[in-house]
């Protein structure tokens, strides 16, 4: 398998930090805007989207500020994860989620346009967009 590319993206978004972690950190906050659905038991989260189910263990999660998940057919690879985290600016109080990803070299526009629709349907959810 090839080395994967690990790549940050940066989206302004008007919510509370508040607001924005539970849509980020709970099954049902995250099946409003990033899967069709989602369950969890403890640590590990069960993505579904139409007809395909996948697993993720919650490996980071800080109060009001980021989640950290690890997809679960990594296992050999537990470098590889992706983490939702809001940022707020010190002085213009901004609000912003950062988000850090791992891609094939090849595959990294179609994963940066696959966050930027599934943030933009965040954005929808919240009416800011």
């Amino acid at each position: 398998m090839d080395e994967k590319v690990k790549f940050e993206m940066e989206f302004p978004i008007h919510a509370s930090p508040q607001l924005l972690y539970q849509y980020i950190s709970t099954p049902s906050g995250l099946s409003e805007w990033f899967a069709d659905n989602v369950n969890s038991r403890g640590e590990l989260f069960t993505f579904i989207w139409n007809d395909s189910e996948e697993q993720a263990k919650l490996i980071t999660k800080k109060s009001g500020e980021r989640v950290k998940f690890r997809w679960l057919y990594d296992d050999e690879e537990p470098q590889y994860y992706f983490e939702i985290r809001i940022q707020v600016d010190e002085i213009t109080k901004d609000v912003s989620l950062m988000v850090t990803d791992f891609s094939e070299a090849d595959e990294i526009d179609e994963t940066k346009m696959l966050w930027t629709n599934q943030i933009s349907d965040l954005k929808q959810v919240l009416g800011s967009a």
